[in-house]
């Protein structure tokens, strides 16, 4: 979870503060409301702070003008939220497990596959991709799959924590105890996750709102993007959910946060409903 630096003494005059929301808005589609000025003054203080720069003018300016990629990144780094832990919404990993799993291994083997592929975009610190590796590692049915996990976000320093897999108490409190004995091992507070289910993620930065790099993907089965929309504006949202479109197979499966609607995003996917779990399905 990303907690909130210290506020700097410096602060964002109106227009600079217009000006870095419409650059990050342009990079990532995330988009800073005009009452969350405090939130990138919080968030890039410390970058200000690090880089000696005397005002966010300055720093606006750096961003425009000189900054490489890793700087870039550092960006997405201080504003993105990291709030994430095992087994998030379990009602949505029930459906998963209890009946889309099953429909596509049914689905996949008629026409000839014995693959499975999922994406968990906007993964964060990896709590989500390793959930459904342990999900799938427990299906004796998938033995004869090969099984492609591959999970994706924004901040590089979220990816570098995930490809670790070691966890603090908070991320595993909703874990299983039968997957916690087989899966993790307690090393003084910190949990450590097997090798077996680390090896089945693949991690790659990707931005949601890109197309080249979204369509690194193709012939996905079921995408996870839970939590994410909900800070792209309505252009950002459709662009998105397009991508994600594009790369999932036919009648392919979405999840979004169970607090989202793609109601008025798009019609390309239908709502399905599945002991009261909304699953969107490519139409």
């Amino acid at each position: 979870m990303t907690t909130l630096t210290a506020s700097s003494s410096l602060s964002i005059n109106d227009e600079v503060f217009r000006q870095l929301r419409d650059f990050i808005y342009e990079k990532t589609g995330i988009y800073v409301p005009d009452n969350k000025k405090y939130f990138l003054e919080n968030r890039l203080s410390r970058i200000l702070k690090e880089k000696n720069f005397r005002s966010y003018e300055d720093y606006l300016y750096f961003l425009r003008y000189s900054a490489n990629k890793h700087d870039i990144a550092k960006l997405f780094d201080a504003i993105t939220t990291n709030e994430t832990f095992f087994f998030r919404e379990p009602q949505q990993f029930e459906v998963f497990s209890n009946n889309l799993v099953p429909q596509i291994i049914k689905e996949n083997s008629q026409m000839g596959r014995k693959d499975i592929k999922i994406w968990s975009a906007a993964c964060s610190t990896g709590e989500e991709p390793y959930t459904i590796a342990m999900i799938l590692l427990e299906k004796p049915e998938l033995v004869s799959f090969r099984k492609e996990i591959y999970a994706s976000d924004i901040s590089e320093s979220v990816l570098m924590s995930a490809r670790k897999g070691m966890y603090g108490s908070y991320s595993i409190r909703n874990v299983p105890p039968q997957y916690m004995a087989k899966y993790f091992k307690d090393s003084g507070g910190v949990y450590v996750l097997s090798e077996t289910v680390k090896s089945m993620v693949k991690f790659m930065n990707i931005n949601l709102i890109e197309e080249k790099e979204v369509k690194q993907l193709k012939g996905i089965d079921v995408v996870f993007c839970r939590n994410v929309l909900i800070y792209f504006d309505e252009k950002a949202k459709k662009k998105a959910v397009s991508l994600i479109y594009d790369v999932l197979r036919p009648k392919g499966y979405l999840f979004v946060g169970t607090s989202e609607s793609l109601h008025n995003i798009t019609r390309a996917f239908r709502p399905v409903v599945i002991n009261k779990v909304v699953v969107y399905q490519k139409v």
